[in-house]
């Protein structure tokens, strides 16, 4: 797919995950076959601010050729004060987090909140475009709650100020991550923006059958997997096989293993190994979910805090 005039290789992205989409994670994912990741959300006023690890968060894994860099602001001035240091950052695109719901970040005008004034994305899309030659793209939700569904027209606002590509995560913001996202909604902002712009659906994809629901129900350009991802980067692979052949192949125990040692190997490269082991359970227990005598193992690694405590605890997988 063309987002902006980048060429991007395929059209299955790893969506930004707070607290996961880091660079361990993104590798192993794009590793699996993902396209393209998106950085977790960067705060603009931390990166104005020079906060180290705001920064952190936008750090490439070597090799990582490309990388949306997600920001977020409640309106223009701190996106203004931000830019010259996230353009040092080389982002391939730049994406306006319209959709968190988590209360810290809403009470701040952040996230789902700008949803309340499409005249605010408008200025910080049209800033951005005016300033910089990065594609922008924005991530949003159907609107703040049932009674102010209002997504056309916070589309509108985004295409009218230069967005190059919009994601739809097809729930409100009052259903945080509850009920079931609207493929129907996005079908619907689908139909009604320009084709020269890229629309990725976003919610409800935890296996490649939602995948290739989502791509012939919905027609988008692509498909965004969130938490259908965490424990799973193999996801961006089987839909892959089941687009191109109607058909995919299982998970081998063994495959499954050594992805999750691999995980845990790059986190401890780019994090030291005590924080990795901290930070690499909760992957563990994800990629765990429904294999034999996980709940043996998991029992383990919620105490693991070397990398040869994984291996120990692991080991019970193969009796």
């Amino acid at each position: 797919m063309k987002l902006g005039s980048k060429e991007i290789n395929g059209n299955l992205i790893l969506a930004p995950l707070a607290g996961y989409s880091d660079r361990a994670f993104r590798r192993i994912s794009r590793e699996h076959g993902a396209a393209i990741a998106v950085t977790e959300m960067v705060s603009c006023e931390g990166l104005a601010r020079d906060n180290e690890k705001t920064e952190d968060l936008l750090l490439r894994y070597e090799g990582e050729d490309e990388l949306i860099m997600q920001i977020f602001a409640p309106d223009e001035d701190p996106v203004r004060r931000s830019l010259s240091r996230l353009l040092e950052y080389k982002p391939t695109a730049i994406d306006i987090n319209a959709g968190c719901p988590v209360p810290k970040v809403v009470k701040n005008g952040c996230g789902s909140a700008l949803m309340k004034n499409p005249d605010k994305i408008y200025n910080i899309v049209s800033f951005l475009k005016q300033n910089t030659d990065v594609p922008i793209t924005v991530k949003f939700r159907l609107g703040w709650d049932s009674s102010s569904i209002n997504y056309l027209e916070f589309a509108d606002a985004c295409v009218s100020a230069g967005a190059s590509a919009l994601t739809l995560h097809a729930r409100t913001r009052s259903q945080n991550y509850s009920g079931t996202a609207s493929y129907e909604d996005i079908k619907i902002l689908r139909e009604r923006v320009d084709k020269s712009v890229l629309v990725f659906g976003s919610g409800d994809v935890f296996t490649p059958e939602d995948a290739l629901k989502m791509v012939k129900s919905c027609n988008v350009d692509g498909v965004m997997f969130a938490r259908g991802a965490i424990g799973n980067p193999f996801i961006f692979k089987q839909t892959k096989e089941l687009l191109e052949s109607g058909s995919y192949h299982d998970i081998p125990l063994e495959e499954r293993y050594n992805t999750i040692i691999k995980h845990l190997d790059y986190m401890i490269s780019y994090f030291g190994e005590a924080l990795a082991a901290r930070e690499m359970r909760k992957h563990a227990a994800a990629y765990l979910k429904g294999v034999r005598n996980s709940s043996r193992v998991k029992a383990t690694i919620v105490h693991a805090l070397t990398r040869d405590d994984y291996l120990k605890s692991l080991e019970v997988l193969f009796e």
